[in-house]
């Protein structure tokens, strides 16, 4: 299975438009590589492809990507999308993606459920029957990952539910339901080949455990260094905690969980702007000590 990184950051990216931290700043000044939104793309064939969650940068990520690129003059290889949730810097790509070319969304059903009732953008999907096939994964239950013509792609997909949070917008309008936020365990059906994806994930859980054995490479959340990142910064009040957000340092951080837990490659994904591990120093070096990597914009791998 072929796994291409389309975007490694949190929501807003590196540089993020609104500030002024050391990061965002080296980014600016090309001291730093820029990062789009947490998003990837898996192929079983190089022929069809699955986008893992949307995110807002999603043109400019599918231009950037030569296998995502049209092959005829109305055509996409992008067959199928995942979400892992329905945050905006997670699904707001799929608007992007309205132009009409034939589309698989794949989300757990009370996830697509909500989606699909209080967002109205949803109808620019849906604008002639064969545009959008809705696909509601049950929790826990492996099956087949099909295109948007029902068409195989030669992947299996699973949902597991992760410890997250509803999406702020949601807050008040939605009931909370641990199939809101998943990981995913995505296998390559002709052999043993398998991707794990948590980019969202708020504390240790049976289900986090069960994707870091099983996945030969997985995608881990690794938004924030500390519990106190922002308060300390002075870039805002909340912490990781208050974000859903496990921070990897200290002893009962997720560094030393992913250490110990992990049976695969492990790749930090979705790292917010003002983490220190986007930058050479103690913070980057103990997570290259613990064997792993720390993802960005067009790294491509295989599982």
């Amino acid at each position: 299975m072929r796994v291409l990184v389309l975007g490694s950051a949190a929501g807003g990216g590196l540089p993020q438009w609104n500030c002024g931290c050391d990061n965002c700043n080296a980014a600016r000044a090309g001291k730093l590589l820029p990062r789009t939104q947490d998003s990837l793309a898996l192929s079983a064939d190089g022929e069809h492809w699955v986008l893992l969650n949307t995110s807002p940068d999603v043109r400019q990520q599918l231009a950037a990507s030569t296998a995502l690129h049209p092959r005829r003059l109305r055509d996409s290889p992008l067959t199928a999308v995942v979400l892992t949730n329905a945050d905006v810097d997670h699904s707001l790509g799929l608007f992007v993606l309205r132009e009409g070319s034939a589309l698989s969304i794949h989300g757990t059903g009370v996830m697509l459920d909500a989606l699909r009732r209080h967002d109205a953008l949803c109808r620019t999907l849906e604008r002639s029957p064969e545009q959008t096939r809705w696909t509601a994964l049950d929790p826990e239950r492996p099956q087949p990952l099909l295109g948007a013509r029902g068409e195989p792609t030669g992947l299996s997909l699973e949902a597991v539910p992760v410890p997250g949070k509803l999406p702020p917008h949601w807050v008040g309008l939605v009931a909370p339901d641990p199939a809101h936020n998943v990981g995913l365990l995505v296998r390559d059906e002709r052999g043993d080949s398998s991707v794990g994806y948590a980019p969202c994930v708020a504390h240790d859980a049976p289900g986090v455990r069960r994707i870091l054995r099983e996945a030969r490479l997985a995608f881990f959340d690794g938004t924030f260094w500390s519990d106190d990142e922002l308060v300390a910064l002075g870039a805002g009040q909340r912490r990781a905690a208050d974000m859903a957000h496990w921070p990897l340092s200290g002893a009962l951080g997720s560094l030393e969980f992913l250490r110990r837990e992990a049976r695969g490659r492990s790749v930090l994904t979705h790292v917010n702007n003002t983490n220190p591990i986007l930058r050479d120093g103690p913070e980057r070096a103990a997570v290259l000590d613990a064997g792993l990597l720390v993802a960005h914009d067009g790294m491509d791998l295989s599982s």
